[in-house]
């Protein structure tokens, strides 16, 4: 009970949880959102949005890179910083042109995605993670 409201900070406890936020913000995006665009590329390529006037496949294939790739390399905790970053791109262009900024409404989803990938971006991977060993 004493732990619980501690206000110390936890270089396990803080590892643990930045694990989870990489494998389940990752997980998430990756097969919720990278996998389909991924596998039906063809398919969407010609509906895609085309928000900075680079081409409506160029678009969706950087949305698929960093929804997918990049977020297996947030998964694995390899690269993560670096990783995180198109990501963060990919979240804050779907909230702030696709969804006119309505983190409260329609654009909640990329809302909660942004936060999370800007987080991961700044704590980095934690402990539990490839990069780490990468380090040593």
């Amino acid at each position: 009970m004493k732990k619980l409201f501690s206000t110390s900070v936890n270089d396990t406890a803080l590892s643990i949880g930045l694990l989870l936020l990489r494998v389940g913000a990752g997980s998430l995006m990756m097969m919720n959102h990278g996998l389909d665009k991924l596998v039906h590329f063809q398919m969407k390529s010609h509906l895609f949005a085309d928000p900075f006037g680079i081409g409506r496949t160029t678009s969706l294939a950087l949305v698929v890179f960093a929804e997918f790739f990049c977020a297996a390399f947030i998964i694995l905790g390899l690269f993560t910083r670096l990783a995180a970053v198109p990501l963060v791109i990919a979240m804050g262009v779907a909230l702030f042109k696709a969804h006119r900024g309505l983190g409260f409404g329609e654009g909640e989803m990329a809302a909660i995605y942004l936060v999370c990938f800007v987080t991961i971006l700044l704590l980095g991977p934690g402990k539990a993670s490839v990069d780490r060993f990468i380090a040593r």
